[in-house]
């Protein structure tokens, strides 16, 4: 199968925000493909990464920002959502649909109107209480050594493999730092991976605390979005997701989790697939790279579940062969605060 697209360090990178955005194509397990733009930040940078870091910190600009928008606050504000429990999904500094639904539902939490753009009062909120955007990160001989496997087409020769893990470095950074490998080389450029290196990353790892218990999970199908919810079905959550289409449809209804495995197996059977790879049932081994991620919560109606996913630059963009699928950092989130018991609603 096809698994995420991961661009070398050495991209050209767009000059300023209003530069060409090129396309890239990403296919996994027979979904359809998708485009999306590839991401800019502005050059030059400083070659110290801390002087780099002081300098991407130190722009306070806020200018309004709409679906369409890209660049440097773009990326500013998907940290500052990250953080805040409203995932945009995949930081890529591309002012997309998924942030969209996420700027609003940060409206809607903080009390503002829900117009799903950043405006001064919008800006103001995001910023309370948060540390710095971007830090840097010293790159570990275990960040370089791995071990990183290369994935098979084929899942029979999948499910002979020990783990379904990062096929490189700048995959598994990506995934720690939440940022699109393409963001990653471009914060980074001229900075090669290796070992002791000092690179820019956007510090999504001084998370806030959740607003509240989290008592309910609202899915909204026409916005691809699932909300967390506290008391009162006050939302105080929000994660892009991707589920299945007219084959196999995610009904409007009550359901609730009813199991959580944290790095979980893959049961492949062809006979739930719309294009199986394979003819056999086989069991794929856990990791990142298996079809349901990193964390498996299982739902009461058979065979479904809100879990991970290999490709995280696809939220929201295709259609699965079932299920809800999250990033796997965005999942491994909701797994601290979601119980067997907790009631989803899937709303139409």
């Amino acid at each position: 199968m096809h698994r995420r697209s991961i661009l070398s360090l050495g991209l050209a990178v767009a000059v300023a925000a209003a530069a060409p955005f090129a396309q890239a194509k990403t296919q996994h397990h027979g979904h359809a493909s998708a485009q999306r733009p590839a991401s800019a930040v502005v050059t030059p940078y400083p070659a110290d990464p801390t002087q780099h870091m002081n300098q991407l910190n130190g722009d306070t600009s806020a200018p309004v920002l709409a679906e369409g928008a890209k660049g440097p606050a773009v990326v500013r504000a998907q940290v500052m959502l990250d953080r805040a429990w409203f995932s945009p999904g995949e930081i890529d500094g591309v002012f997309s649909t998924n942030m969209k639904h996420a700027v609003a539902a940060f409206q809607l939490a903080r009390g503002l109107p829900t117009s799903g753009r950043i405006d001064a009062a919008t800006w103001g909120a995001l910023g309370q209480q948060q540390a710095p955007v971007f830090g840097t990160y010293v790159v570990t001989p275990q960040d370089m050594a791995g071990p990183y496997v290369k994935i098979p087409d084929d899942p029979v020769e999948e499910s002979r493999l020990p783990t379904l893990g990062y096929q490189n470095p700048e995959e598994a950074l990506g995934e720690r730092f939440h940022v699109s490998p393409r963001l990653l080389a471009a914060l980074n450029k001229d900075r090669p991976l290796r070992e002791g290196q000092m690179i820019v990353v956007p510090d999504v790892l001084k998370a806030q605390a959740l607003a509240g218990k989290a008592t309910g999970i609202r899915i909204a199908k026409s916005e691809r979005m699932l909300y967390l919810l506290g008391e009162g079905d006050k939302v105080i959550g929000a994660f892009p997701v991707s589920f299945g289409g007219a084959e196999n449809p995610l009904q409007p209804g009550q359901m609730s989790i009813v199991t959580k495995v944290m790095n979980p197996n893959y049961s492949y059977d062809p006979s739930l697939l719309k294009n199986p790879k394979a003819d056999e049932k086989l069991r794929l081994p856990p990791g990142p790279n298996n079809p349901v991620g990193v964390v498996w919560l299982g739902l009461s109606k058979e065979h479904w579940g809100i879990h991970g996913t290999a490709e995280p630059s696809q939220m929201a963009r295709v259609q699965t062969n079932g299920c809800v699928r999250l990033t796997n950092w965005d999942v491994s989130r909701l797994a601290t605060v979601a119980d067997k018991g907790m009631a989803v609603d899937v709303q139409a």
